[in-house]
């Protein structure tokens, strides 16, 4: 049998509660938590790596959690379900784009709100998606751009 010193019981009990403290405070001040709030829907050809749990940003702002992606098996395009806090009221002629944190950040699901009158209600579709573009169809399209005749066909 080990004979432990009083003094180490109660050092080790101590590191352990302060680790447990600090990851409280770090989780508590985090955004990994899902907001809750209303569902809504939209409709994406490629959502490029978009996971349940990834932010819903207006502005780099959180709004919202994405919490669901299913293949629709009629059209065969991504449908991404979401939840909205309920301070934001988004418009109808919202644009939902997939956008990148950088070169190897995460994705997340970007809101661009419109100006019109009407809000989109629970459960409701945003209609105007953008699919997202990899790094390879974008540095394709800057190479097609600038070998193009400026003159066009002759």
């Amino acid at each position: 049998m080990v004979n432990r010193n009083p003094v180490e019981t109660i050092l080790g009990a101590v590191v352990v509660l302060v680790a447990t403290i600090f990851l409280a405070f770090a989780y508590s001040l985090s955004n990994i938590k899902p907001m809750t709030g209303y569902p809504l829907k939209a409709t994406f050809s490629k959502i490029g790596g978009l996971q349940n749990g990834s932010d819903v940003r207006i502005s780099g702002i959180k709004v919202g959690t994405v919490t669901g992606e299913v293949l629709d098996s009629r059209t065969y395009q991504a449908e991404i379900h979401l939840s909205i806090t309920p301070e934001v009221h988004l418009p109808v002629d919202t644009v939902a784009s997939i956008a990148s944190d950088g070169m190897l950040g995460g994705k997340y699901l970007r809101l661009d709100p419109g100006s019109a009158k009407d809000k989109l209600p629970a459960g409701g579709t945003i209609s105007e998606t953008r699919d997202y573009k990899s790094l390879e169809e974008m540095v394709s399209e800057i190479i097609f751009m600038a070998t193009q005749d400026p003159g066009g066909p002759k």
